[in-house]
């Protein structure tokens, strides 16, 4: 079996899913209004999809108090230092500046602009 996708509960569907697609290069495939918000989200290689969707039945968590390694959304990037500038610019805040691992791939952590931690990932030797 493969994942078909992961699902977060948002404050705000459609808003996140246009910065996604905006910034990240995200696209709709599927969306609705409420009484359930959703937006089903693909990356740019239509390979990884993601649900945001609203929910009054359950509580939004609060993705600020998150910690990022308990939970992020992770980007591949051929360019740390820059797409980490252009995303900045565009609202995401730094969690940690970017930094390389021994196995040298090199990382940033960032969150966008409604607190939901992002991980920039530039791997030494590519994992997919």
């Amino acid at each position: 079996m493969r994942i078909e996708h992961l699902a977060l509960q948002v404050e705000d569907p459609a808003a996140m899913a246009d910065w996604l697609g905006k910034h990240l290069g995200m696209k709709v495939r599927r969306a609705g209004d409420p009484p359930i918000s959703v937006r089903f989200i693909v990356d740019d290689a239509g390979q990884t999809m993601l649900e945001l969707y609203r929910n009054v039945k359950a509580s939004v968590p609060d993705y600020r108090q998150t910690h990022p390694l308990h939970l992020h959304l992770a980007f591949a990037s051929t360019d740390i230092e820059g797409d980490c500038a252009r995303l900045v610019a565009a609202g995401a805040t730094v969690v940690d500046e970017p930094f390389s691992t021994p196995d040298g791939d090199r990382l940033v952590m960032l969150r966008d602009p409604w607190g939901l931690p992002l991980q920039l990932v530039k791997r030494a030797k590519p994992m997919l």
